[in-house]
């Protein structure tokens, strides 16, 4: 059974890859693994070493810290906003025409006033 952090910092994982627009051939590529490992560590199947972390913190340009941000909310809260997250997330995902798709994460960044890095 999997470790409730292994799960969490996998779900950061699929999270990131995501917003950033990487399949996850793309991120084992990078990190010279198979996709299947990359499916392995957003399951919480497989742990993360601190060392890869830091690999996909430089990947996603992002702190190794951000793997486990939001860990101490998870373990205390029976209802997760990353679950509503993720929903938009693969929502988006799933909307084919490129036009609209761009549109929308454009508002998205005009709201929130983030950026959301493309994958180029």
């Amino acid at each position: 059974m999997a470790h409730p952090v292994d799960v969490h910092v996998g779900r950061k994982l699929r999270e990131m890859r995501t917003l950033r627009r990487y399949s996850q051939t793309d991120v084992a590529q990078r990190l010279g693994l198979s996709f299947q490992q990359i499916q392995k560590y957003e399951i919480g199947s497989n742990r993360i070493a601190a060392s890869r972390l830091f690999e996909l913190g430089q990947i996603f340009e992002v702190s190794p810290a951000y793997f486990f941000e939001g860990l101490y909310e998870d373990a205390h809260s029976s209802v997760s906003t990353r679950d509503t997250g993720m929903e938009i997330v693969n929502a988006l995902a799933s909307i084919q025409d490129d036009k609209v798709k761009s549109r929308i994460v454009t508002f998205i960044e005009d709201v929130s006033g983030m950026t959301v890095a493309r994958q180029g």
